[in-house]
């Protein structure tokens, strides 16, 4: 009898590669072409769609998501032919195992920025934000999943369903949230440190709850299995810190600091990280929760975590995140949610995500009496969810405890609560709003205005242990002696935000439980810690440390917001130039002059840009045994007194030598030249003003052997050369950015580096020979240089 059962035919399995187009191959019908296709496909989309929700400051975590969702059956694969040709079903394996490889290790990353030592010292406040944080989040998202599963969820298991609802709705995304703050310029405020630490907490005992969802997903007909699965999930932690936890540490005893490490132990770790994957897929928990385990388990001190983050996280972030938000994406079909029952219940989901989150975290922050704004902040802080929800949710999918409606509805829930996180947190807790209440009280904002009772202020930026030494010797010539109130220093390290995983890992550096970026209780080798240290402790200079980490494009507003809030007269940047060994100024990085250039326009305080020659020596000098002469070159104007005052504080050291050289320009050719003034004085004013600070200079003069005062008068640019020339044997030439009078004509051709003026560029030019560092100094005018304005564009990206 003949069967009239329907034959079943599979597609045959792709092969890898074609043999070409000229030989009748499409290159869609085979697995490497098209999984290079749908690489480019997915990183163009995502890449446009990070570019345009910049201005909205969202972390490119939403345009992977948003990308995801265009790509599959919500939007782009409406288009049958579209869907079958670039994303064919069977295909989707293929491209599911990358996405998954990387997520593996993206979860490794994600480990390596979990500090244990840091979580077991979180304090009972931050503890009860996060429980709370959890708690009610986890409660509503119980009470939800029975409405679910009375809907449109009636198919799925009921206990697996419940942990996972629970999950979704108590997770804050860690890596996320980092990268919130940072765009909004609170990583290292009080709002920022206790957001961090309450979300690594949340992120901890999600993942923990996380496990046990899955567990119970994977159960099948007995409930003893579930038992099972947890506790060779528990073996498997007590066996990974038993066994890898030493091999980790012994790993970075034998790298030294400074040293690359050793592509052995590379390999070992990334191979024990599969390793870990491949056991805790075999116990029946997911792959990634041993990799997670392993990233953790990796000592966050040392050069091994730092190595293992730069060879890892480029690949990772950049490459397979975005396959894994196509992925998911291709199961996610915004069309489910069809009826008045569907969108009810995604108005319910989302509601109900953001109330337990604010509720819990708003009514514990007010009891350990954290104000009513930070504590509505943090709880908008912690509702953020992203990337780890999306994990979470997959894994659900997966496990077939989500169906395809309930999944689409949970998706967007995680896009709105992450979306909404920035704007609202803008609106309620700018940082420009904070700094703007001490400006009042805002009145030394230049050296020239600081008198003998007041405390000199400094905020001294630097990007990197090259411009220590310099920075601090300069320092101590600038503290000056017998002063009641002395010199204060903040010390601003420029740390770049990039899109990379070790940002976080920054996060912990700049502000470990609260504290400082040196904290004396800690075993740090930095050399940056130890050269301020000992900076501090054999000066007289009270030296208080400050962290900026954000995007290079923003990173001015960060120096000139710790500039007013800590009230400093000046504002000390290194060039964006470093001497090589040959004596000639190379570049670093052309986007630190443009940082520099924007803080020169918006400083709400004088500003000083340095040249670094090494002065006083490539190592710190003390106190003792500074012996530095300083050459002011005075032409006149707001910014040359700016200078000659600097200089005057800075001979009151009694190893500091300053000549002052009055320059005036006495042109040879006929004709009248006109000369505009930039600094908004009358030039009669200004040459009232520079004779009142000369005279006073030479007053000091008969009390001071080490001053010395010079009077040229000077007809071209080759004579202003020789002068220099005749000075270039001093350790440091001080002088103004814009000096008013014909100089500016004279040298007008010079002007190579507009943020160092006519005489800091001549100064830096290879056509003089100096070792001597140059210090070009900006006075504050209430508006600001015009000759800045056309010199590059708003958005700093473009350069």
């Amino acid at each position: 009898m003949a069967s009239n059962a329907t034959k079943i035919v599979c597609p045959p399995p792709m092969k890898a590669t074609s043999n070409g187009a000229f030989q009748g191959d499409s290159p869609l019908d085979f697995a490497v072409p098209l999984l290079i296709l749908q690489i480019c496909l997915v990183l163009v989309l995502t890449r446009v769609l990070a570019y345009l929700l910049k201005p909205l400051k969202q972390p490119r975590v939403i345009a992977e998501i948003i990308g995801g969702i265009l790509l599959g059956p919500s939007a782009l694969g409406r288009n049958k032919t579209y869907l079958d040709k670039v994303f064919p079903k069977r295909s989707l394996t293929v491209l599911d195992t990358l996405a998954n490889i990387g997520l593996i290790f993206f979860l490794f990353l994600v480990g390596l920025e979990m500090d244990p030592k840091s979580l077991s010292r979180t304090g009972k406040r931050i503890l009860s934000i996060s429980l709370a944080g959890i708690t009610v989040p986890f409660v509503l998202g119980i009470g939800t999943s029975f409405v679910l599963r009375n809907t449109i969820s009636k198919d799925v298991d009921g206990l697996a369903f419940i942990v996972f609802m629970g999950v979704a709705y108590s997770i804050t995304a860690f890596p996320v949230l980092a990268r919130i703050l940072a765009e909004l310029k609170l990583l290292t405020t009080d709002v920022g440190r206790m957001a961090m630490s309450a979300a690594a907490v949340d992120d901890v005992t999600a993942w923990i709850l996380l496990a046990i969802a899955v567990a119970l997903s994977g159960s099948g007909r007995s409930p003893i299995v579930a038992v099972w699965v947890l506790l060779c999930g528990c073996g498997f932690v007590v066996g990974a810190i038993l066994i890898f936890r030493p091999l980790f540490a012994w790993m970075g005893k034998r790298t030294q600091e400074g040293e690359p490490v050793g592509e052995t132990y590379i390999c070992a770790t990334l191979g024990a990280v599969l390793a870990a994957a491949f056991m805790t897929d075999l116990i029946g928990i997911h792959a990634l929760f041993g990799a997670f385990v392993l990233g953790v388990l990796v000592p966050k001190e040392g050069p091994l975590g730092i190595a293992l983050v730069e060879k890892v996280e480029d690949l990772v972030s950049g490459l397979f995140l975005p396959l894994y938000f196509a992925s998911s994406g291709l199961k996610t079909n915004v069309a489910t949610i069809q009826g008045l029952q569907s969108w009810g219940l995604l108005v319910l989901v989302i509601f109900t995500a953001c109330f337990g989150k604010l509720v819990g975290v708003i009514g514990v922050s007010r009891v350990c009496k954290v104000p009513w704004r930070e504590s509505f902040t943090l709880g908008v802080l912690m509702n953020s969810k992203g990337l780890v929800e999306l994990i979470v949710l997959n894994i659900g999918k997966d496990r077939k405890v989500l169906n395809d409606q309930t999944f689409a509805i949970m998706v967007l829930m995680a896009l709105f609560t992450t979306f909404i996180t920035t704007p609202i947190v803008m609106i309620i807790y700018k940082p420009s709003k904070r700094v703007g209440l001490a400006e009042a009280d805002y009145k030394n904002k230049t050296i020239e205005s600081i008198d003998g009772s007041s405390q000199f202020r400094i905020l001294a930026c630097f990007h990197s242990t090259k411009n220590i030494p310099t920075m601090i010797n300069l320092i101590e010539a600038s503290r000056g002696s017998g002063r009641p109130e002395g010199l204060c220093v903040y010390a601003l390290h420029l740390t770049e935000l990039s899109e990379r995983s070790s940002a976080i890992l920054m996060v912990h550096k700049a502000r470990k439980d609260g504290l400082p970026f040196w904290n004396k209780g800690r075993k740090d080798s930095d050399h940056i810690v130890v050269a301020f240290q000992t900076f501090e402790q054999l000066s007289h200079v009270s030296v208080r440390p400050l962290t900026s980490i954000s995007a290079m494009s923003s990173m001015h507003e960060d120096i000139c917001n710790s500039a007013e809030s800590k009230k400093a007269a000046i504002i000390i940047l290194p060039f964006h130039k470093h001497q090589r060994i040959d004596g000639a100024l190379e570049t670093t990085r052309t986007d630190l002059r443009w940082v520099n250039h924007k803080v020169l326009q918006n400083a709400p305080c004088s500003v000083g840009i340095l040249v670094d020659r090494s002065l006083g020596g490539v190592s710190q000098v003390s106190a003792s045994d500074v012996s530095s002469s300083i050459t002011v070159l005075f032409f006149g104007g707001r910014d040359d007194r700016e200078a000659l005052v600097y200089a005057v504080r800075m001979s009151e050291h009694p190893g500091i030598k300053v000549a002052v050289i009055h320059i005036t320009m006495q042109l040879e050719s006929s004709g009248d030249i006109a000369v505009i003034e930039m600094s908004g004085e009358s030039p009669v004013e200004s040459h009232l003003l520079d004779e009142k600070v000369l005279s006073e200079f030479e007053k000091k003069i008969s009390q001071n052997p080490f001053l010395k005062y010079e009077k040229r008068l000077l007809s071209n640019s080759a004579e202003v050369l020789d002068v220099v020339q005749e000075f270039s044997k001093c350790s440091l030439f001080l002088v103004g950015r814009m000096p008013t009078g014909a100089v500016q004509h004279v040298l007008n051709g010079r002007s190579d580096c507009p943020e160092l003026g006519p005489i800091g560029s001549l100064l830096v030019s290879p056509d003089l020979a100096t070792t001597a560092s140059v210090l070009v100094v900006q006075q504050y005018y209430n508006q600001p240089p015009s000759d800045l304005a056309v010199v590059y564009p708003e958005d700093l990206d473009s350069k």
